[in-house]
């Protein structure tokens, strides 16, 4: 399917590794004009490579980090009108409620919240003057079952789809849509370590770590394993895409089923 690419700025954050690598790869591979986010130069370098590499697309890092002001001021600086932002940057870990610190709330907020309020305060606005244009958000099934040793995560996917949703309301009329995807639990860097923390034994291997986590943690999961960072991806090309110039202020699930349903 040709999804209409060519030539459209995309901008992803969070995507030298795992879900945004992916989608910034599938859509270099779509001939769009691909800027990654990324804060560590080497990690930044190497993505970018990679994406050539694979694809023989256009991709450009940029060293900015969108979680503080002064990082999405930069990054708007080096990239001034996108046609296509990916809101992915976010952080996750398991904590217990009562060891979540005032800190650690913030961070989250900060992080997974505020990056992509930045960048679509700044991007939003020329996307309605031309009458075009795509904001994604990268939220998680998280923001509906929000699991009870990740209140702090879920509570900024769930801070996601009310943005979200709100943003979409201002785009009536116009060819510019607001979505978010909510993926389900996706084979991404550092699930190893993630899926350790929630097992009965850390030393078993990756398989089993994996399985007892759908036995334990996601038995509502229909897909029963990891999805893979570039099924998501998939979604998320399409809804960049102007093939999906019906779909609008909608939450969007890629989750393996998960979700049984949202009211």
């Amino acid at each position: 399917m040709e999804l209409q690419l060519k030539e459209k700025i995309a901008l992803i954050t969070g995507s030298t590794a795992g879900i945004g690598l992916e989608i910034a790869r599938r859509l270099a591979a779509e001939n769009a004009s691909v800027f990654i986010t990324g804060r560590h130069q080497a990690k930044l370098d190497r993505a970018v490579e990679d994406i050539r590499h694979t694809t023989g697309g256009k991709v450009r890092g940029i060293l900015a980090d969108p979680a503080t002001a002064e990082g999405a001021a930069a990054l708007v600086k080096a990239v001034p009108s996108v046609d296509i932002l990916v809101n992915n940057l976010g952080i996750y870990e398991i904590k217990q409620f009562v060891d979540i610190s005032d800190d650690d709330w913030m961070r989250y907020f900060e992080i997974n919240v505020l990056s992509g309020v930045r960048l679509a305060r700044a991007y939003l606005p020329g996307m309605l003057e031309r009458d075009a244009g795509r904001i994604i958000f990268i939220s998680s099934e998280s923001a509906i079952n929000t699991p009870s040793d990740m209140i702090q995560y879920g509570m900024t996917k769930t801070a996601q789809l009310a943005i979200s949703r709100g943003l979409a309301d201002l785009t009536k009329g116009s060819r510019v849509t607001v979505n978010t995807v909510l993926p389900g639990p996706t084979r991404s860097e550092g699930i190893v370590d993630f899926l350790k923390s929630t097992s009965s034994d850390p030393s078993a291997t990756p398989a089993e770590l994996e399985a007892e986590f759908f036995a334990k943690h996601r038995s509502s999961s229909l897909l029963q394993r990891l999805i893979s960072p570039d099924e998501i991806a998939d979604l998320v090309a399409f809804v960049a895409s102007p093939l999906s110039s019906a779909t609008n202020g909608a939450a969007l699930r890629v989750d393996g089923g998960v979700i049984p349903t949202i009211a």
